[in-house]
């Protein structure tokens, strides 16, 4: 495939608001996680929040009448993403170049809005188990899926071909391989692409009900690790063709696989085939072999069936040496949002000669044969790929690199 820039990228999660903050952290190994103090939920576990959200309101201004249906904590999270590092004024300028008609809006997600709906049901009509009239005519607006990409549209003033891809922790990984077909077939010239998910109560209690979190902080790849952390985030790349590199060493994507292998609505398959199929599928696409690639982002979940699986699926693909973590214990699992969060972190990687280690695991499980680091590195990086695996099988890497 043809390159396609990110001319323009950003993120708010739990490490912070925007790139500078978002380095920062992850060059000072401060993480982002702490206990759980989300609302009322009583879990004894760790969260990546995002500070702020119950405080912002999506509306402001001459647009508060018209944006203050979209209300809600996803809402929120997207436009505090949206706000950071010029993102909007480089979404102007797109607009001003193609036409709002033809920059499209591929977002991912896996909850939306739902947090509403939960708040709706604990207060329903005790006698008829009604839903609060106020809250019908705004589902459309929060917990619908297409919600959020209506909302970034609705910001960004654009006009063009728009969608929210809903496929587990996949989600706004597999954004970025749609947008670059769509931009290949003609549909749009330049996609706003990325991810939001937030907190709410089904995920959080939806894996306490699986057993999958951990008591503290996750280690992925440690030899004790005990489950996953899951945090929240919000992520946004401007992709356009080749041609508006600018400069040299700019970020591009150079290519994405994509999977699903379908073995079980939660386990990954056990030989990886999956997650083998989406890192070949993307080294093909980009034409570049496995020793082309410098640093591997894991999935990295810290659950031992998927860390050990995605060993044996990258130890097949790239052997013992290409070096290779997850920066979950940093962010959380951001869910939906995790593969715009992990992209971001790739193109960190490419433009200030940074990688980073394992954070908060101290022996790497011996049965794991890929070269996890545990220390972050400065050294030169040219080629990053990216794994993002998600429920039911659904798969995807994307390969980021400088041109």
């Amino acid at each position: 495939m043809a390159p396609l820039i990110l001319s323009h990228y950003t993120v708010v999660s739990a490490l912070g608001k925007g790139l500078d903050e978002t380095y920062r952290a992850l060059r000072d190994r401060r993480s982002g996680l702490r206990p759980c103090d989300f609302e009322d939920v009583a879990i004894n576990t760790c969260i990546g929040r995002v500070e702020g959200l119950e405080d912002v309101p999506v509306g402001s201004g001459s647009r508060a009448k018209e944006l203050a249906p979209f209300d809600c904590r996803n809402n929120r999270l997207a436009l505090l993403g949206l706000q950071q590092d010029r993102f909007m004024q480089a979404a102007s300028e797109a607009r001003e170049r193609y036409g709002a008609h033809r920059v499209a809006v591929i977002l991912g997600s896996s909850t939306s809005g739902i947090l509403e709906t939960e708040h709706a049901y604990r207060h329903r009509d005790p006698a008829t188990g009604a839903l609060p009239a106020s809250y019908l005519p705004r589902y459309r607006y929060t917990h619908n899926m297409f919600s959020v990409a209506h909302f970034v549209r609705a910001n960004l003033d654009l006009k063009g071909p728009a969608m929210v891809i809903s496929t587990a922790c996949s989600s706004s990984a597999k954004a970025f391989a749609t947008a670059a077909r769509f931009i290949e077939a003609g549909f749009c010239d330049a996609a706003v692409v990325g991810g939001v998910d937030s907190l709410c109560l089904t995920v959080l209690y939806g894996f306490a009900s699986l057993e999958l979190l951990s008591s503290g902080p996750c280690r992925p790849c440690d030899e004790d690790r005990d489950g996953l952390t899951l945090g929240e985030a919000a992520g946004f790349a401007l992709l356009e063709k080749s041609g508006r590199a600018g400069h040299p060493g700019a970020v591009a994507l150079l290519g994405y696989g994509e999977s699903c292998d379908g073995y079980h609505m939660s386990h990954p398959h056990p030989e990886g085939a999956g997650a083998i199929g989406a890192m070949q599928g993307a080294l093909r696409r980009s034409g570049l072999t496995p020793e082309d690639i410098d640093y591997i982002n894991l999935h990295g979940t810290a659950t031992r069936a998927n860390d050990g699986i995605e060993d044996k699926a990258v130890h097949s693909v790239f052997g013992p040496s290409t070096p290779c973590s997850s920066t979950k214990g940093w962010t959380g699992h951001t869910l939906g949002a995790a593969g715009i969060t992990e992209a971001v972190i790739a193109a960190l990687c490419l433009t200030r000669s940074f990688v980073p280690g394992t954070l908060n695991t101290t022996r790497v499980d011996s049965s794991l044969r890929s070269h996890v680091l545990l220390d972050s590195q400065e050294q030169p990086v040219r080629r990053v790929l990216s794994n993002i695996f998600g429920f039911g099988g659904n798969n995807c890497s994307l390969i980021l690199g400088t041109v």
